[in-house]
C-alpha cells in the first residue's frame, strides 16, 4: 500500500503501531514518508490509560523510525484525566527525544464516545479540556520545539473560528483536515474558508515546510 500511494506522487504516512528496527527500514525503503505513533500522555499517567504495551516500547518505535530516516510524528491527547503535570511531562519527553525534536506534534482533545470507559468518565465529571488548555499546551510544544510541525488534530471540529484562530497565533502550524479515523473530523470547504479568513497558506505537496517567523527567529 505504501508503495502504490508513493507511486502517485503523494507523502505516504502510516499509524501502523509498533515497529521494529527491520520494520521500520523496510518501510522507508517501500516510499513512506512519515510514521504517526503517539506517546499519548506522560510517563506517570500511560499506565492508567493503556495495558498492552509500555511506554519505553513507544519510544522504542519512535526511535526505530527516526533511525531508519522517517519524518517522526509523534503527540498526545489531552482529557484523559491527567493532572496539567502530565501535560507538561509529555511535551518535556517529546522536546528531548534521543532522536532529536519529532518532525510534527499532534495536539488531540479527548473527544467523549458513549459506551468507552474514557468517554463515559469526561462525560460524568465534565472535567473536558478547554479551547485555554489546547493554546496553552500548542505555545509551549511551539517554544520546546521551534522548528517542529505543531498539528491541531482530533476536537478541533467542536471548537470556534476564534479559538482555532487563537491556537494557530500561539503556535499550531498544521492541521488534520477531513474524516479521522474513528470521530468526525473538520470539513475541508470549512477549513478552507478559514484559511481565507486567517490569510493562511497551505503547504504545496511532496516540498520542504513553509518559512515561518518561528523558523526564521530560530534557524
Amino acid at each position: 500500500m505504501v508503495k502504490g500511494v508513493h507511486a502517485m506522487g503523494m507523502e505516504p504516512c502510516v499509524t501502523t503501531g509498533f515497529v521494529s528496527e527491520l520494520q521500520a527500514q523496510q518501510l522507508k525503503e517501500a516510499g513512506l514518508h512519515s510514521l504517526n505513533h503517539n506517546l499519548d500522555t506522560s510517563e506517570r499517567m500511560y499506565p492508567k490509560i493503556i495495558s498492552t504495551r509500555t511506554f519505553d516500547q513507544r519510544l522504542e518505535t519512535i526511535n526505530n523510525a527516526a533511525e531508519a530516516g522517517l519524518n517522526v510524528c509523534t503527540g498526545g491527547i489531552v482529557g484523559l484525566g491527567e493532572e496539567t503535570e502530565d501535560r507538561i511531562e509529555l511535551l518535556r519527553t517529546l522536546a528531548n527525544l534521543p532522536s532529536g525534536h519529532p518532525d510534527s506534534v499532534p495536539v488531540n482533545s479527548l473527544i467523549p464516545i458513549e459506551g468507552t470507559p474514557l468517554g463515559d468518565r469526561l462525560k460524568k465529571t465534565g472535567k473536558a479540556p478547554t479551547w485555554v488548555d489546547l493554546v496553552r499546551m500548542i505555545a509551549t510544544a511551539r517554544i520546546l520545539m521551534p522548528k517542529t510541525m505543531v498539528r491541531l488534530s482530533a476536537g478541533r471540529h467542536e471548537r470556534s473560528e476564534a479559538e482555532q484562530a487563537m491556537m494557530v497565533l500561539c503556535g499550531g502550524n498544521s492541521i488534520f483536515s477531513g474524516e479521522l479515523l474513528t470521530t468526525d473530523g473538520t470539513d475541508r470547504d470549512r477549513d478552507a474558508e478559514l484559511f481565507e479568513l486567517l490569510g493562511l497558506k497551505s503547504k504545496p505537496p511532496n516540498s520542504e515546510a513553509l518559512r515561518s517567523p518561528y523558523m526564521e527567529s530560530n534557524p
